[in-house]
């Protein structure tokens, strides 16, 4: 075929190209389909004929020998049918005019995402070909969540036996979806003897690569007939006038030239050997293939080698290489373009082998996955969905799409473990008849039973005890779990947990029931006699918060009614008397105090309203516990139990020891239980008397326990998140994902929930004990938003109190400032201004003055004789004759110039009598 395609190609290049000065002159040498053949003909065309590239090395074997000859003479070794991903990166000189077996593997995978199958078995030769896309196929794989459990590699000469003894090893795989990847012939025996042991049948997939794909019309009937529902994919040729009439002409010139070789359909192979020859014939032209004066140079005379490697480098094959890397055309097989040394990668076809033909099912294209047509439309999605696919017709001629597995054809039932304990069987129960016969019950095996009946399809499966001879355990979880990985058992099933460690040797299904670790304590009844009852109600942190408020509050409304009120005046005892006083009797609404300034009234208002909801609060609380006789557990805090090395316990055999170790407990410290009266008997004895202090167990169990015993333990701290209960399978089990489907629809139709109200009907309804019934000490969280209020109220109008003080008597204070005193004088000077009466608040003055000063509504700017150490002259020179122009002298004393001005001032109120 490929020799027919060059010459043909030859031909019509040249009857095209009739102008060009170079011509390409074929040398024609049959390798018989050997390497050693191949490799004798690659050596005598380098060394006698002396050609400037080699076409044409059929196999990746014969490739792969040619290529380093090639290297050797700096001489192209151009393959059209050599589909080996590693080659094309060996030698420079090595050029793949093919697609690489790389290329088709993202095909492939589409297809086993599409039809959702986990688990794919890789066959393959064990040749250059054969080998060198698994590495690729393992990575598109694993692309796609599909596992490879088995890798089937057959020898390029294997015998029948040996055909046979894989294919049985298959099929005791539960996988039946099978890649195949191998030469034609091997690939015919292969198919054969799998048609003889029943492996084509229902149920079984096979995908076969484009190297066997291609030349399945060159196949017997017989294989042809086996191989009927096979899958395959080939490179997608685009339709076109040129590839028709090409395709007449090569069958026409086969029934001229070899009426006997049979079929002639065209293959992809001699397309790309006709798009080869034209590559090659137009890089030619454009070196020009013109010798120069030494075409050849001997770079080697001086090596001491073999004479039959002794041959000349080429002085052109270099730039061949470069001049055919750079040429583009659409060819007969699509567009001509060497990316890297190798044919750029393409879309594929997906063939269904039917009949005697061939059907296409769909294209898959690199960037827009599986299609019914090739659709280049860049804005569509990429997507492998099965929608996208037409009908198959599968092996055994079904149209039924196959799951991807099976159960062995031993026939052999799954054998599903079963934890035996003699206690906490609540929920996974064995038991022995009178001939030791295994009973397995529980609400968990009925779960697991009605899962599997809601599987599409039917699995056989026994249950069968992890126990001894005699009937005991045969050990923990963890060497359950072990057993599965051992295959000893082909699943686990029960109360088992999924955790970290176990996950690295299973795959587990999704959780069946909750997860997470309590810790059980035993609960006593509140001391209501206690002399300290009082404080209980309010926690620590909330009662410090409250008296700090309770300070800042009367703080604040004494510094606002200092000055306008009488009530808040008096010697500094009375002062500090007040400030406290004050707010506390907000309690009781007993303050009787007169309050004058506005903002000293905000400021009350919004804590007399924090004070109605904190005392109602209180009494609430303190009413209640005084009333109503309440639990509280004996443990309240978890780190005490480490701290003072108490005893805890947990089922034996669980991972809740290694998780205690992890919490920080002492492994000495942890005991372990078979049964739920063993435990509630060390939970009552406690740790100082050969007890526990805590049970710490799962959720489901620990809900059972305290609904059994009410009002003797309850639950304290967090609850500790852990993955809930599943069902166990080996690694890469495919029932894994189907089991889990399952689960899920149950969860959602309420079927395990109605299981468990049958299961535990019989059970107590008390969850433990009420929650009502505790004690509840009120928090400062409960409070932060009353607290916040009132604080920041009463911060905003003492910062306005602070700021129109300082502006109304800005003078004063400049002068203090300015004054040359100390700064404790200074101090001292503005708190005795600050302590002076204000008398501009209108209110009647019916006190006298402490500090016993003159003063007047006028002067209060001035500095008075006790603010400031001062020396007061009084001469004649000070009296004025008006007393309506008084006079003010430099230490602030006001002087009238006879007694009825002084009268008149002390009556219009501007001069206290006393003063």
């Amino acid at each position: 075929m490929g020799l027919s395609c060059m010459s043909m190609a030859l031909s019509d290049f040249y009857s095209i190209h009739s102008n060009y000065s170079t011509r390409l002159s074929l040398h024609v040498r049959d390798s018989q389909g050997q390497v050693v053949e191949a490799a004798a003909a690659g050596l005598d065309l380098l060394k006698f004929v002396k050609v400037d590239a080699i076409l044409g090395p059929q196999t990746s074997a014969q490739a792969n020998f040619l290529m380093d000859l090639g290297d050797r003479a700096q001489v192209p070794i151009i393959s059209f049918s050599a589909t080996s991903p590693s080659l094309h990166t060996r030698t420079p000189y090595f050029v793949q005019a093919t697609q690489g077996d790389d290329t088709q593997v993202g095909a492939i995978a589409a297809i086993v995402k599409a039809f959702q199958w986990s688990q794919v078995v890789i066959i393959y030769e064990d040749s250059e070909y054969g080998s060198g896309i698994v590495p690729y196929l393992s990575n598109a794989f694993q692309d796609v969540n599909a596992h490879i459990p088995y890798k089937s590699v057959f020898p390029v000469s294997a015998s029948d036996n040996f055909v046979l003894k894989e294919l049985y090893k298959m099929m005791t795989l539960q996988t039946r979806v099978f890649v195949v990847h191998m030469s034609p012939t091997l690939g015919a025996r292969l198919f054969r003897k799998a048609k003889e042991i029943g492996m084509m049948e229902k149920g079984y997939a096979w995908i076969i690569t484009s190297g066997l794909m291609e030349l399945v019309y060159l196949m017997d009937s017989d294989v042809a007939e086996a191989m009927q529902g096979v899958l395959g994919v080939k490179p997608f040729i685009p339709k076109s006038e040129q590839l028709n009439s090409f395709a007449n002409r090569l069958k026409k010139k086969f029934l001229e030239t070899s009426p006997g070789l049979g079929r002639s359909d065209l293959s992809i192979f001699g397309l790309w050997a006709y798009d080869t020859l034209w590559a090659l014939s137009m890089a030619a032209e454009r070196v020009g293939l013109k010798e120069p004066p030494k075409a050849f140079e001997n770079s080697i005379v001086n090596l001491n080698v073999s004479d039959l490697f002794n041959f000349k480098t080429s002085g052109i094959g270099p730039q061949l290489v470069k001049a055919m890397s750079e040429t583009k055309f659409e060819g007969l097989s699509g567009k001509f373009h060497l990316v890297d040394g190798k044919m750029e990668s393409s879309s594929y076809q997906i063939i269904n082998i039917v009949g005697n033909g061939q059907k296409e099912v769909g294209i898959w294209i690199p960037s827009l996955g599986i299609r019914r047509e090739l659709n280049m439309n860049t804005t569509a999605h990429h997507t492998n969905s099965r929608e996208y696919i037409r009908s198959i017709i599968w092996p055994g001629d079904s149209t039924v799409v196959p799951k991807g597995w099976e159960l062995p054809v031993s026939g052999k039932k799954l054998r599903i473990g079963v934890p035996v304990k003699a206690g906490f069987t609540d929920f996974v129960r064995v038991t022995r008849d009178g001939q030791a016969n295994s009973r397995i019950s529980g609400f968990y095996i009925d779960v697991f039973k009605s899962v599997m009946e809601a599987l599409p399809y039917a699995v056989p499966y026994e249950l069968v005890p992890f126990e001894n001879p005699d009937g005991s355990s045969a050990g923990t979880y963890n060497d359950l779990i072990y057993q599965v990985l051992l295959r000893k058992y082909d699943a686990a099933i029960g109360d088992i947990t999924i955790t970290a460690n176990r996950s690295k040797y299973v795959d587990f299904t999704l959780p069946f029931a909750e997860g997470g670790v309590l810790t059980i304590v035993p609960v006593t009844y509140e001391d209501v006699n206690d002399i300290w009852a009082f404080l209980k109600p309010l926690k620590k942190e909330l009662w410090l918060t409250s008296i700090a408020f309770f300070f800042f509050t009367g703080l604040t409304v004494w510094i606002l009614e200092h000055r306008v009120s009488s009530a808040f005046r008096g010697p500094p005892s009375q002062h500090v008397g007040m400030i406290f006083y004050f707010p506390f009797s907000t309690l009781v609404f007993a303050h009787r105090e007169k309050i004058v300034n506005n903002l000293a009234r905000l400021v009350v208002v919004v804590w007399m309203f924090v004070i109605l909801i904190l005392s109602s609060t209180y009494t609430a609380s303190l009413s209640s516990r005084l009333t109503v006789q309440r639990l509280q557990p004996l443990i309240t805090d978890v780190s005490e139990l480490i701290k003072n090395r108490d005893f805890v316990g947990c089922q034996e055999g669980s991972f809740i020891v290694d998780f205690l170790k992890k919490q920080g407990f002492e492994g000495s410290r942890i005991r372990t239980f078979t049964s739920a009266h063993d435990c509630d008997e060390a939970l009552s004895r406690g740790s100082k008397n050969g007890g526990i202090s805590a049970f710490y167990d799962v959720i489901p169990y620990s809900k059972l326990f305290l609904s059994k015993h009410c009002d003797k333990y309850m639950t304290v701290g967090p609850t500790h998140r852990t993955d809930g209960f599943a069902f166990s399978f080996p690694k890469g089990s495919p029932l894994v994902a189907d089991v889990s489907r399952a689960i899920v629809e149950l969860t959602e139709n309420g079927k395990i929930l109605e299981m468990e109200q049958n299961w535990l009907r019989n059970e107590p309804s008390c969850a433990g004990p009420d929650d009502s019934m505790n004690s509840i000490t009120i928090s400062l969280q409960s409070f932060k938003g009353l607290f916040a209020i009132t604080g920041g109220v009463t911060a905003v109008c003492l910062l306005i109190f602070i700021a129109s003080y300082f502006y109304k008597y800005r003078d004063f204070h400049r002068r203090i400032s300015n004054s040359r005193t100390t700064i404790w004088s200074k101090v001292v000077a503005v708190c005795r201004h600050f302590d002076q009466r204000s008398l501009s608040s209108g209110q009647p003055q019916d006190k006298l003055p402490e500090s016993g000063v003159t003063h007047n509504n006028s002067s209060e700017n001035s500095i008075q004789p006790t603010d400031l150490p001062t020396h007061h002259h009084s001469n004649s020179n000070d009296i004025v004759s008006s007393a309506p122009e008084d006079v003010q002298d430099a230490s602030g004393t006001i002087h009238y110039s006879n007694l009825e001005d002084m009268s008149a001032a002390q009556h219009s109120g501007v001069v206290h009598p006393s003063a």
